[in-house]
């Protein structure tokens, strides 16, 4: 099997690990009969959860690489980094690293994943900051590439630029897009408005060769002025958190009201299968899968708290993205900056 088609998974990351993972590896080789699977983590758990799943057939696209440790959710990136070199997820991203697979997911410690991915895979040339990038659905019927989501929290103009680069390439790759439109998000569409960082970073926007469309405010996400939307960790974070804090509420209010009494109990009741498909559409766990951009091999990561549908997804971007070769065409995206810069 070519490495290009094989996944390593971090099975013991996130909320439930092997009971999760596992069946969502099943279904991920169901979907995509060219993919094949390395389960990461402790071996007597992961054949556990295979025997309980009954592969079946599948069991020939699939290997088990035990790994000894574990990251713990709350543990320090740098404990991580520096005391579990044998854990799940060192061991799934030592796997691309070493071209035995070429993409690792996992849905453990976000910190620790990063730091981890970045010490072993190392950047991209060029690249000073990884960014996390994820897709949010959007009323065009589309999706917005998001970026970065929490791996900075203070970004400078030069990294904003760089994750302006990183998100456009992977919208190139994964949605077919030549050229796809780039804004920064702001808290005003109007040139005058922001601080000087993001100012900045939109001088360097307007002089680069990207599809650069200005400034977007935090609705333009959903309402698709932009295929990707750039701004630091800490306001992307605080924004994507707040999202999900929205959807949970407008979803546990609609159950209060058609639960309110017999008559709209009923009419819940003809309004299901319109509420089925409004769900779907918006269902996060569609859109699981935050690519860590930037560096020199290709980490997703999933939810932590993602059931086997969503982590199947987060496998299945991983797959595009190995498809595409989305770091080349990052370093592609970058050199085309230099020669700008150079020939001007």
């Amino acid at each position: 099997m070519n490495q290009e088609s094989i996944v390593a998974l971090d099975c013991m990351g996130g909320d439930f690990g092997p009971p999760v993972v596992v069946p969502a590896a099943l279904r991920a080789l169901e979907k995509h009969p060219e993919l094949s699977l390395i389960l990461v983590g402790l071996e007597d758990r992961i054949q556990a959860a295979l025997d309980e799943s009954k592969p079946g057939a599948l069991t020939s696209r699939l290997r088990i690489h035990h790994a000894s440790e574990v990251v713990g959710s709350d543990e320090l990136p740098s404990h991580a980094l520096r005391s579990k070199k044998d854990s799940s997820m060192r061991v799934a991203i030592n796997l691309v690293k070493a071209g035995e697979a070429g993409a690792c997911v996992s849905a453990g410690n976000t910190g620790a994943l990063m730091a981890t991915a970045r010490f072993v895979l190392k950047t991209l040339p060029g690249i000073d900051r990884p960014a996390i990038c994820t897709v949010l659905p959007n009323i065009q019927g589309g999706h917005t590439h998001v970026l970065d989501l929490g791996a900075n929290v203070d970004s400078s103009a030069a990294s904003l630029m760089e994750f302006a680069v990183m998100g456009a390439a992977l919208a190139q790759a994964v949605d077919d897009n030549p050229r796809p439109s780039v804004g920064l998000l702001n808290i005003g569409e109007e040139e005058i408005k922001g601080n000087e960082r993001v100012k900045e970073a939109a001088r360097l926007l307007s002089e680069s060769t990207l599809n650069y469309i200005g400034y977007v405010e935090g609705d333009g996400i959903y309402m698709g002025d932009a295929d990707v939307v750039v701004c630091d960790g800490f306001v992307g974070n605080v924004m994507l958190k707040t999202t999900e804090g929205v959807a949970r509420m407008i979803g546990h209010f609609m159950k209060q009201e058609f639960r309110r009494n017999p008559l709209t109990l009923l009419s819940g009741l003809v309004a299901m299968p319109v509420l089925r498909r409004l769900r779907k559409r918006i269902d996060p766990r569609r859109y699981n899968g935050a690519s860590l951009l930037g560096l020199q091999g290709i980490v997703i990561k999933s939810h932590g708290g993602a059931d086997a549908f969503a982590f199947s997804q987060a496998i299945g971007e991983a797959l595009v993205e190995m498809r595409q070769n989305v770091p080349r065409l990052i370093t592609e995206t970058l050199e085309n900056q230099l020669v700008k810069k150079e020939a001007s």
